[in-house]
Protein backbone atom coordinates (compact mmCIF):
# COMPACT_ATOMS: atom_id res chain seq x y z
CA UNK A 1 0.00 0.00 0.00
CA UNK A 2 1.38 3.24 -0.83
CA UNK A 3 1.47 5.72 1.99
CA UNK A 4 -1.40 8.95 1.40
CA UNK A 5 0.14 12.07 2.06
CA UNK A 6 -1.41 14.57 4.97
CA UNK A 7 -0.50 17.95 4.13
CA UNK A 8 0.60 20.26 7.10
CA UNK A 9 -0.63 23.37 7.24
CA UNK A 10 1.00 25.85 9.65
CA UNK A 11 -0.61 28.62 11.32
CA UNK A 12 -0.42 31.45 13.98
CA UNK A 13 2.12 34.13 13.87
CA UNK A 14 4.87 33.81 10.73
CA UNK A 15 3.40 30.89 8.77
CA UNK A 16 1.57 33.71 6.22
CA UNK A 17 3.63 35.52 3.49
CA UNK A 18 3.94 39.14 4.59
CA UNK A 19 3.71 41.37 1.87
CA UNK A 20 3.89 44.72 3.59
CA UNK A 21 0.58 45.99 2.96
CA UNK A 22 -0.92 47.14 6.18
CA UNK A 23 -4.29 45.43 6.73
CA UNK A 24 -6.91 48.00 6.07
CA UNK A 25 -10.23 48.41 8.34
CA UNK A 26 -13.74 50.05 7.57
CA UNK A 27 -13.92 53.55 9.66
CA UNK A 28 -16.23 53.19 12.00
CA UNK A 29 -18.39 56.34 13.44
CA UNK A 30 -16.55 57.85 16.43
CA UNK A 31 -19.59 59.55 17.90
CA UNK A 32 -22.36 58.11 19.50
CA UNK A 33 -25.59 59.80 21.05
CA UNK A 34 -26.10 58.91 24.52
CA UNK A 35 -29.10 59.96 27.49
CA UNK A 36 -27.56 62.64 29.36
CA UNK A 37 -29.64 64.41 32.11
CA UNK A 38 -30.37 67.82 31.41
CA UNK A 39 -28.40 70.23 34.29
CA UNK A 40 -30.26 72.73 36.11
CA UNK A 41 -29.71 76.54 35.13
CA UNK A 42 -27.74 78.06 38.07
CA UNK A 43 -29.02 81.04 37.76
CA UNK A 44 -32.41 80.75 36.89
CA UNK A 45 -35.25 82.57 38.59
CA UNK A 46 -37.02 80.57 41.33
CA UNK A 47 -40.29 81.47 40.55
CA UNK A 48 -39.44 80.43 36.60
CA UNK A 49 -38.08 77.36 37.66
CA UNK A 50 -40.95 76.31 39.65
CA UNK A 51 -43.35 77.20 37.67
CA UNK A 52 -41.23 74.95 34.88
CA UNK A 53 -40.91 72.09 37.84
CA UNK A 54 -44.98 72.32 38.17
CA UNK A 55 -45.65 71.89 34.44
CA UNK A 56 -43.24 69.35 33.92
CA UNK A 57 -44.56 67.40 37.26
CA UNK A 58 -48.06 67.48 35.96
CA UNK A 59 -46.72 65.92 32.86
CA UNK A 60 -45.22 63.56 34.81
CA UNK A 61 -48.70 62.41 36.70
CA UNK A 62 -50.15 62.54 33.33
CA UNK A 63 -47.93 59.89 32.02
CA UNK A 64 -47.77 57.82 35.33
CA UNK A 65 -51.66 56.67 33.93
CA UNK A 66 -50.64 55.92 30.50
CA UNK A 67 -49.76 52.43 29.18
CA UNK A 68 -47.83 53.09 26.02
CA UNK A 69 -48.52 49.13 25.08
CA UNK A 70 -51.83 49.74 25.01
CA UNK A 71 -52.40 53.18 23.54
CA UNK A 72 -50.09 54.63 21.34
CA UNK A 73 -51.12 58.11 22.02
CA UNK A 74 -49.49 59.68 25.07
CA UNK A 75 -50.69 63.02 26.99
CA UNK A 76 -50.14 65.84 25.71
CA UNK A 77 -49.10 69.05 27.81
CA UNK A 78 -50.10 72.64 26.28
CA UNK A 79 -46.39 75.36 26.79
CA UNK A 80 -48.46 77.97 24.95
CA UNK A 81 -49.75 79.91 28.39
CA UNK A 82 -46.02 79.62 29.69
CA UNK A 83 -43.96 82.90 30.40
CA UNK A 84 -40.90 83.70 28.32
CA UNK A 85 -38.87 82.75 31.15
CA UNK A 86 -40.10 79.24 32.12
CA UNK A 87 -40.81 78.55 28.81
CA UNK A 88 -36.68 79.05 28.48
CA UNK A 89 -35.89 76.37 31.10
CA UNK A 90 -38.71 74.61 30.34
CA UNK A 91 -36.85 74.13 26.74
CA UNK A 92 -33.47 73.75 28.63
CA UNK A 93 -34.99 71.19 30.28
CA UNK A 94 -36.02 68.96 27.73
CA UNK A 95 -33.43 69.32 25.19
CA UNK A 96 -32.82 68.32 21.64
CA UNK A 97 -33.24 64.72 21.08
CA UNK A 98 -32.41 62.10 17.81
CA UNK A 99 -35.28 62.74 15.59
CA UNK A 100 -36.40 65.89 13.93
CA UNK A 101 -39.72 65.90 12.00
CA UNK A 102 -40.85 68.96 9.42
CA UNK A 103 -44.44 69.14 7.82
CA UNK A 104 -45.00 71.32 5.20
CA UNK A 105 -48.99 71.27 4.52
CA UNK A 106 -51.42 71.13 4.86
CA UNK A 107 -50.30 73.29 7.68
CA UNK A 108 -46.27 74.46 8.40
CA UNK A 109 -45.37 72.18 11.69
CA UNK A 110 -41.85 71.86 13.17
CA UNK A 111 -41.62 68.48 15.88
CA UNK A 112 -38.39 68.54 17.76
CA UNK A 113 -37.82 64.81 20.15
CA UNK A 114 -36.44 65.79 23.68
CA UNK A 115 -33.45 63.84 24.98
CA UNK A 116 -36.54 61.71 26.60
CA UNK A 117 -37.39 59.28 23.75
CA UNK A 118 -40.55 59.37 22.99
CA UNK A 119 -41.72 62.90 24.48
CA UNK A 120 -41.84 65.23 21.37
CA UNK A 121 -42.04 69.38 21.61
CA UNK A 122 -45.01 70.07 18.73
CA UNK A 123 -45.00 73.73 17.34
CA UNK A 124 -47.46 74.19 14.90
CA UNK A 125 -47.65 77.75 12.82
CA UNK A 126 -50.18 79.90 11.04
CA UNK A 127 -50.19 81.06 7.43
CA UNK A 128 -48.60 83.61 7.93
CA UNK A 129 -45.78 82.09 10.08
CA UNK A 130 -46.65 83.11 13.46
CA UNK A 131 -46.59 80.10 16.48
CA UNK A 132 -50.23 79.11 16.84
CA UNK A 133 -49.06 75.85 19.03
CA UNK A 134 -46.93 74.43 21.28
CA UNK A 135 -47.18 71.71 23.46
CA UNK A 136 -45.15 68.29 24.87
CA UNK A 137 -46.57 65.25 23.41
CA UNK A 138 -45.89 61.63 24.53
CA UNK A 139 -45.93 58.81 21.87
CA UNK A 140 -44.29 56.34 19.28
CA UNK A 141 -44.49 59.75 17.13
CA UNK A 142 -46.69 62.57 17.01
CA UNK A 143 -50.32 61.71 15.50
CA UNK A 144 -50.32 65.13 13.37
CA UNK A 145 -47.45 63.42 11.23
CA UNK A 146 -49.21 60.66 10.44
CA UNK A 147 -52.79 62.63 9.67
CA UNK A 148 -51.00 64.71 7.60
CA UNK A 149 -48.57 62.45 5.62
CA UNK A 150 -51.91 59.88 4.98
CA UNK A 151 -54.33 63.14 4.13
CA UNK A 152 -51.78 64.77 1.70
CA UNK A 153 -51.43 61.27 -0.03
CA UNK A 154 -53.41 59.26 -3.02
CA UNK A 155 -55.02 55.63 -2.76
CA UNK A 156 -52.92 54.31 -5.97
CA UNK A 157 -49.43 55.19 -7.49
CA UNK A 158 -49.56 58.76 -9.53
CA UNK A 159 -50.15 57.78 -13.37
CA UNK A 160 -46.78 57.86 -15.54
CA UNK A 161 -45.89 56.93 -18.99
CA UNK A 162 -42.79 54.28 -18.67
CA UNK A 163 -40.27 55.27 -20.90
CA UNK A 164 -38.32 52.57 -23.51
CA UNK A 165 -35.21 52.87 -20.96
CA UNK A 166 -37.51 51.72 -18.21
CA UNK A 167 -35.91 47.82 -17.26
CA UNK A 168 -37.68 47.13 -13.31
CA UNK A 169 -39.68 49.97 -12.25
CA UNK A 170 -42.72 48.20 -13.86
CA UNK A 171 -42.42 45.51 -12.12
CA UNK A 172 -41.30 47.81 -8.86
CA UNK A 173 -44.56 49.43 -9.18
CA UNK A 174 -46.64 46.38 -9.76
CA UNK A 175 -45.59 45.01 -6.47
CA UNK A 176 -45.83 48.67 -4.42
CA UNK A 177 -49.41 48.54 -5.71
CA UNK A 178 -50.64 45.74 -4.91
CA UNK A 179 -49.08 46.19 -1.08
CA UNK A 180 -51.06 49.02 -0.78
CA UNK A 181 -54.19 47.18 -1.55
CA UNK A 182 -53.53 44.68 0.39
CA UNK A 183 -52.06 46.98 3.46
CA UNK A 184 -53.82 46.17 6.72
CA UNK A 185 -53.36 48.63 10.10
CA UNK A 186 -50.60 46.87 12.28
CA UNK A 187 -49.10 45.09 9.74
CA UNK A 188 -45.25 44.67 9.08
CA UNK A 189 -43.22 46.63 6.70
CA UNK A 190 -43.45 45.69 3.06
CA UNK A 191 -39.56 46.84 2.37
CA UNK A 192 -38.20 46.72 -1.21
CA UNK A 193 -34.47 47.64 -0.96
CA UNK A 194 -33.29 49.65 -4.11
CA UNK A 195 -29.59 49.69 -2.90
CA UNK A 196 -28.19 46.77 -4.86
CA UNK A 197 -31.30 46.70 -7.77
CA UNK A 198 -30.28 46.86 -10.98
CA UNK A 199 -31.78 50.51 -12.22
CA UNK A 200 -31.70 52.72 -14.75
CA UNK A 201 -31.91 56.26 -14.73
CA UNK A 202 -35.31 55.83 -16.71
CA UNK A 203 -36.28 53.79 -14.20
CA UNK A 204 -35.00 56.20 -11.29
CA UNK A 205 -37.56 58.71 -12.84
CA UNK A 206 -40.93 56.49 -12.84
CA UNK A 207 -40.09 56.35 -9.26
CA UNK A 208 -39.73 59.58 -8.77
CA UNK A 209 -42.62 60.58 -11.05
CA UNK A 210 -44.94 57.37 -9.18
CA UNK A 211 -43.89 58.32 -5.44
CA UNK A 212 -43.87 62.45 -5.42
CA UNK A 213 -42.20 63.68 -2.59
CA UNK A 214 -44.54 64.26 0.79
CA UNK A 215 -45.51 66.60 3.07
CA UNK A 216 -43.71 65.08 6.15
CA UNK A 217 -39.91 64.70 6.29
CA UNK A 218 -38.14 62.85 8.98
CA UNK A 219 -34.66 63.19 10.26
CA UNK A 220 -33.19 60.15 12.33
CA UNK A 221 -30.02 60.65 13.82
CA UNK A 222 -27.68 57.89 15.18
CA UNK A 223 -24.61 55.92 13.72
CA UNK A 224 -25.39 58.28 10.66
CA UNK A 225 -28.50 59.91 9.20
CA UNK A 226 -31.53 58.32 8.01
CA UNK A 227 -33.81 60.58 6.43
CA UNK A 228 -37.14 59.16 5.89
CA UNK A 229 -40.10 60.96 3.46
CA UNK A 230 -43.69 60.54 2.84
CA UNK A 231 -44.84 60.38 -0.86
CA UNK A 232 -47.86 60.80 -2.33
CA UNK A 233 -48.97 57.21 -1.99
CA UNK A 234 -50.50 56.21 1.34
CA UNK A 235 -48.77 54.27 3.41
CA UNK A 236 -45.30 54.40 1.16
CA UNK A 237 -42.56 55.63 2.39
CA UNK A 238 -39.00 56.53 0.74
CA UNK A 239 -36.00 55.84 3.65
CA UNK A 240 -32.18 56.39 3.21
CA UNK A 241 -29.55 55.60 5.74
CA UNK A 242 -26.41 57.47 5.28
CA UNK A 243 -22.89 56.46 7.31
CA UNK A 244 -20.94 59.49 9.43
CA UNK A 245 -19.62 60.57 5.99
CA UNK A 246 -23.35 61.53 4.67
CA UNK A 247 -23.04 58.59 1.69
CA UNK A 248 -26.15 56.71 1.03
CA UNK A 249 -25.60 53.14 2.47
CA UNK A 250 -28.75 52.20 2.17
CA UNK A 251 -31.99 53.08 0.43
CA UNK A 252 -35.48 51.51 0.29
CA UNK A 253 -39.38 52.21 0.21
CA UNK A 254 -41.53 51.17 2.68
CA UNK A 255 -45.23 50.22 2.76
CA UNK A 256 -46.20 50.84 6.23
CA UNK A 257 -47.94 53.40 8.04
CA UNK A 258 -44.98 55.08 9.36
CA UNK A 259 -41.41 53.38 9.32
CA UNK A 260 -40.35 51.57 12.27
CA UNK A 261 -36.84 53.34 12.58
CA UNK A 262 -39.06 56.78 13.71
CA UNK A 263 -41.32 55.41 16.62
CA UNK A 264 -39.98 55.22 19.97
CA UNK A 265 -40.53 52.29 21.30
CA UNK A 266 -42.93 51.07 24.20
CA UNK A 267 -39.57 50.05 26.96
CA UNK A 268 -38.35 53.71 25.91
CA UNK A 269 -41.28 55.41 26.57
CA UNK A 270 -41.43 53.94 30.08
CA UNK A 271 -37.69 54.61 30.43
CA UNK A 272 -38.50 58.00 29.23
CA UNK A 273 -41.15 58.64 32.31
CA UNK A 274 -38.73 57.28 34.87
CA UNK A 275 -35.78 59.85 33.92
CA UNK A 276 -38.14 62.59 33.48
CA UNK A 277 -39.39 62.17 37.07
CA UNK A 278 -35.82 62.39 38.27
CA UNK A 279 -35.81 65.48 36.40
CA UNK A 280 -38.33 66.90 38.61
CA UNK A 281 -37.08 65.41 41.35
CA UNK A 282 -33.94 67.65 41.09
CA UNK A 283 -35.53 70.51 39.87
CA UNK A 284 -37.42 70.19 42.96
CA UNK A 285 -34.48 70.30 45.04
CA UNK A 286 -33.21 72.95 43.60
CA UNK A 287 -35.89 75.32 44.00
CA UNK A 288 -35.44 74.25 48.10
CA UNK A 289 -31.68 75.01 48.02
Amino acid sequence: MKPFPIPVRMTGPGSQPDDGDELQYLAMPREMNTFRMPLVPERAEPSALEASRDALAAFVRQLGRWDPEREANGPSLDLSGLAAEVLTITNQMLGEGEVAIRITAPRTVRIQESVFTGLWRVCEFDADGRLAADRLEAGGIPQVAVACAHDAAGAALAAVDVPSGAMNSPALMHEIGAQMTEWRRGARAHVINLTLFPMTPDDHRVLEQALPVGPVAIMARGFGNCRITSTGARNVWRVQYFNSMDTLILNTIEVVEVPEVALAAPEDLVDSRVRLAELVDWMSESCTA
